[in-house]
């Protein structure tokens, strides 16, 4: 793999692992469609829609969380992530995410790594390429930044939809879709790593909710949507699982794409927990528009 090749290859892999540790923490508000709720007449059990309107509320306020968990795409990648996020003023975060699979893994294995270490902050995020990656394809330098405006330029509707997702996460963002979906159903109580917790499903239109989500004009969501037809997304199935406190603690996203199927699984915990996160220095920093457009060494 040339300098040129692994620059290109390494810089579009690491965009879709940061996304993909967001999309484990969760992103993006909803304009909330479904109706009913309150407590029955008893007052002794909540409707589901209620309920997660309280889950809502109650995993927002939490502020931080540690996070860990699996995505699967289908024969594209397979990745571990953990680390701690928080979104009281954009969202930050420490998160290292390790490729287990997939073509990607292998690409991954090609610039000498299967791990990189992201750092979130409020206007974009930093990844650690590796030793190798700098040495051949970073100039010396390990940390690359990935600013959210210069990302959501490189691809229309659906780089609007992508800031918006990378700047308004939140843990309860399965909440959130599956009370804009209307199709909630609660499932029964089960056990969650040693933890009490209930067990919420449904079914949501993506590229519906990521639309309306991003607050896209009629264009951009046409836009958007075939965007998403092309990758062969439509539906999503989401279950999610809360505790005694009202707090998110499991989710798991399935659903079918070109590459086959797309699932992953979240878990939450040590809410409040404290979170530090440091910039890159300066000097160990190139930024990704610089390192897209930097030309081949003759």
């Amino acid at each position: 793999m040339n300098s040129t090749t692994m620059r290109r290859a390494g810089l579009s892999i690491a965009v879709v692992a940061a996304l993909t540790g967001l999309t484990a923490c969760g992103s993006g508000d909803s304009s909330d469609k479904a109706d009913g709720g309150g407590k029955d007449e008893g007052g002794i059990k909540l409707s589901p829609i209620a309920a997660l309107r309280t889950v809502e509320k109650s995993t927002d306020k939490a502020d931080t969380a540690r996070v860990d968990g699996t995505t699967t795409m289908g024969s594209l990648s397979s990745m571990d992530m953990k680390g701690v996020m928080g979104w009281s003023d954009g969202i930050t975060g420490n998160v290292t995410v390790t490729f287990t699979g997939g073509s990607q893994a292998q690409q991954m294995k090609q610039l000498g790594t299967t791990e990189l270490d992201y750092r979130y902050l409020k206007n974009g995020f930093y990844a650690n390429m590796g030793d190798r990656f700098a040495s051949q394809a970073g100039g010396g330098k390990h940390w690359v930044e990935y600013d959210y405006d210069t990302l959501a330029e490189l691809s229309g509707a659906a780089g609007e939809a992508f800031q918006d997702q990378m700047q308004n996460t939140t843990p309860n963002q399965s909440v959130k879709m599956l009370l804009a979906s209307g199709d909630v159903k609660r499932v029964g109580t089960e056990d969650v790593r040693g933890k009490k917790a209930v067990h919420y499903s449904g079914k949501v239109d993506v590229a519906d909710f990521t639309a309306k989500s991003a607050d896209l004009d009629e264009d951009k969501m046409a836009e958007l949507k075939k965007q998403f037809e092309q990758a062969g997304l439509s539906t999503e199935t989401i279950d999610i699982w809360v505790d005694e406190d009202d707090l998110l603690v499991k989710k798991s996203e399935k659903g079918e794409t070109k590459n086959g199927t797309f699932s992953q699984t979240a878990y939450y915990s040590d809410y409040g927990t404290e979170l530090n996160v440091e910039k890159p220095p300066a000097s160990d920093t190139m930024s990704f528009k610089d390192l897209m457009n930097k030309q081949p060494a003759v």
